[in-house]
């Protein structure tokens, strides 16, 4: 009969960027932002532009965007110490950043598209409206940019420090950003046509913002889908791994594996061989200062006789 509890031998696979403060925020950039689009495509239909129309509608994806950031957080938490999840749920919210990022993607083609159509089909202006409201647009994306400014903090985990990049809250970030930088451009291309006459202006911008909206979810994609196909490998950590292991007495890592189970931890699976074995606890203190690294699974190989050699 075991004295102790297995629960204290136990594995903790709580891997979460629960990010209180920045839920928070995004709920309430998602309301200014749904009301803020509700008025830009009724103003860019009445008075004729298109920067501003586009603007509304690229609001209303970025609205749908932060519906999916603030439902990973709620899945991410209620599922924490869900079984069916191996190592927990901590890339529930990267998948939401990467959800996010096809919207975005999605968003700058959709510019691209209706502001060509544009450039062969001008709609007559009414200019001052239309700065107005698109001030307005710019005021509130720039409010919500600082609400959600920062989309990294700190954290101990296992007493070693960690800097959580929360992908969910940087694709928030990041449809506001574009939010900000589509309305600005309006501003520009609006300006530009009530004081020069060029129309054409409204449509350019338009193409020049979707340009700088896709490379920005471009980046974003590439980020989270490494860490979801468990191919973003970190080279310097492999390598100090290898130092602390094999640094100590004759030993020898015959086989290594290393993945994300969050933005900010990693899980690893090593095969070491020795001739002089012991207990898997002492292989796990020599990577205890190893950063983001969580969760280690040892499995220790012993050579028999002489003549195993370990070079």
């Amino acid at each position: 009969m075991h004295l102790t509890t297995l629960k204290t031998m136990q594995h903790k696979h709580d891997f979460n960027v629960i990010h209180e403060h920045g839920e928070k925020r995004t709920r309430q950039v998602f309301v200014l932002t749904v009301v803020t689009m509700i008025i830009e495509i009724m103003a860019g239909i009445a008075f004729g532009s298109m920067a501003l129309l586009a603007d509304g509608w690229h609001m209303g994806t970025h609205s749908a965007a932060f519906a999916i950031t603030i439902f990973a957080y709620i899945y991410a938490r209620k599922h924490t110490c869900n079984k069916r999840f191996s190592f927990g749920t901590g890339k529930v919210t990267v998948l939401g950043g990467f959800a996010s990022a096809v919207a975005l993607a999605v968003v700058a083609l959709v510019m691209i598209v209706e502001s060509i159509e544009r450039f062969f089909e001008p709609l007559n202006i009414l200019f001052n409206e239309a700065i107005a409201v698109a001030v307005l647009g710019l005021s509130v994306n720039l409010v919500s940019a600082w609400l959600l400014r920062g989309h990294t903090h700190s954290n101990q985990h296992h007493g070693v420090s960690h800097s959580h990049r929360d992908h969910n809250l940087k694709a928030a970030y990041f449809h506001v950003l574009a939010d900000a930088l589509t309305s600005l451009l309006a501003i520009i291309a609006l300006l530009a046509g009530k004081a020069l006459g060029w129309v054409w202006m409204d449509a350019a911008m338009g193409v020049v913002g979707a340009v700088i909206i896709m490379r920005w979810a471009y980046g974003l994609l590439t980020e989270t889908s490494s860490i979801l196909l468990d191919s973003s490998l970190n080279e310097n950590q492999l390598q100090t791994i290898r130092i602390a292991i094999e640094s100590d007495a004759d030993n020898r890592i015959s086989d290594l594996h290393l993945w994300k189970v969050s933005p900010s931890h990693s899980a690893a699976i090593i095969s070491i061989v020795t001739h002089n074995p012991r207990p898997p606890e002492y292989y796990k203190k020599l990577l205890r200062n190893v950063q983001e690294l969580s969760h280690v699974s040892v499995e220790v190989l012993t050579c028999q006789d002489d003549t195993c050699r370990l070079d």
